[in-house]
């Protein structure tokens, strides 16, 4: 028992889900990994390919083939849709309750007394025919994500040259009590003001309306974030039961921002070196704990559908996942995993319902197969079960099918 590393190419899914057809016919036929090497078959992902990637695709594509030694498996994703958020808690061992669907307007007028309520200045901004964002105490703005299904996730974004970011958490949580969606993102950036938020504004089909974050350069300086979840509970995630166990645990990345832990050992980002370079510091240094990194700009150029950029972000990733090995000592696991697709060709810009690959590294141990999971939860179980602690709320091991 030493090091259990599990690395999220978020968005870096291996074909739509059986259930598409019933629960999101627009995601019908897509495989994000697949794609990215159909439209860019010069892509170079030896070390990803060495670990299973193309088992997990289930097809090979030109150069890119099976591995003969790889141990891999595929796992669907019992939450409802296709999300990061959700899709990061179903891994650490639980299933949120399914949330409502409301674009943000259906809620505006109980957002916009909620605030007032607790003595905020609100003002509403927006055409009289189409639907609104919040602007709070000119700094501060509330609207629909733009980037997620449409009616899941609102924004809360902030200028944190004119507010602190616990003030700006403040109004998060106040637009949290009050909403049933399935997360509040509030975050916030230097060197932005509100006139960089509101020129970043926009409105979709006439159904959501919201600030777009990269364009409003709030990522650029300085930025902080917190992802305010509905129906968690992290007593029944692994990370919360492997600290209460004394056993490290280390975030990097996306997932130090939506997961909870008592860990103090967090690091958020969104850099992809940067990350790693982190990841590969924290496996040097702990000698037995979990840590898990997720790398978000996988995800940004699926929503972007940006091949190029996706392509560039896979092939860092391989690189750096290449340094890893090395590291890793007889015992230790790693699992290469993405939590949804999004795909850049499919021809919408949200999320894909699409299974994702399992791809198992433990020195010495070749040619094992974990199947079709059901749930992203059994990766959460299996860690509990390297750890030999409590099992999280939901998922099955699969530890005994990737040891000796």
């Amino acid at each position: 028992m030493g090091r259990f590393v599990v690395i999220v190419l978020d968005s870096y899914g291996v074909g739509a889900m059986a259930d598409v057809k019933e629960v999101r016919p627009r995601d019908l036929g897509s495989n994000t990994a697949l794609h990215i090497m159909e439209k860019n078959p010069e892509i170079q992902l030896p070390t990803l390919e060495a670990l299973g990637l193309m088992n997990a695709i289930g097809k090979e594509y030109k150069q890119h083939r099976f591995s003969e030694t790889a141990n891999w498996g595929t796992a669907n994703l019992a939450h409802h849709g296709a999300d990061s958020f959700l899709g990061h808690q179903e891994i650490m061992g639980t299933t949120p309750k399914i949330p409502l669907i409301q674009p943000f307007n259906a809620k505006i007028d109980v957002v916009e007394e909620a605030l007032v309520t607790h003595g905020y200045s609100v003002r509403r901004v927006g055409a009289a025919d189409e639907p609104k964002i919040l602007v709070v105490n000119d700094c501060v703005t509330v609207g629909d994500n733009l980037e997620t299904d449409y009616g899941q996730v609102y924004n809360v974004t902030g200028c944190l040259d004119l507010i602190s970011y616990e003030a700006l958490k403040e109004i998060g949580h106040c637009v949290r009590e009050v909403v049933q969606v399935s997360r509040v993102i509030t975050f916030g950036g230097e060197q932005v003001d509100l006139n960089d938020l509101l020129a970043a504004r926009k409105v979709k089909n006439n159904e959501i309306a919201g600030v777009d974050a990269p364009e409003s350069g709030v990522y650029n300086h300085g930025y902080q974030v917190v992802h305010l979840g509905y129906g968690i509970d992290k007593n029944v995630q692994v990370p919360t039961i492997l600290d209460k166990a004394d056993i490290t645990v280390s975030l990097l990345g996306k997932v130090a921002d939506i997961v909870q832990t008592e860990s103090p050992r967090l690091f958020p980002g969104v850099d992809s070196d940067e990350l790693f370079d982190s990841l590969l510091g924290e496996v040097r240094e702990i000698e037995r704990g979990f840590i898990c990194l997720n790398i978000q700009e996988t995800d940004l150029a699926g929503h972007a559908e940006d091949v190029s950029r996706y392509s560039d972000r896979l092939e860092v990733s391989d690189r750096r996942i290449k340094e890893l090995l090395p590291l890793l000592q007889e015992g230790d696991v790693l699992i290469v995993m993405a939590d949804h697709g999004n795909d850049p060709t499919i021809g919408h810009s949200n999320h894909t319902r699409e299974r994702v690959p399992l791809l198992v590294y433990s020195k010495g141990i070749e040619k094992k197969q974990i199947g079709e999971r059901k749930t992203l939860a059994d990766v959460g179980a299996t860690v509990a079960d390297y750890f030999n602690v409590a099992a999280p709320q939901h998922g099955s091991s699969f530890l005994t099918k990737i040891s000796n």
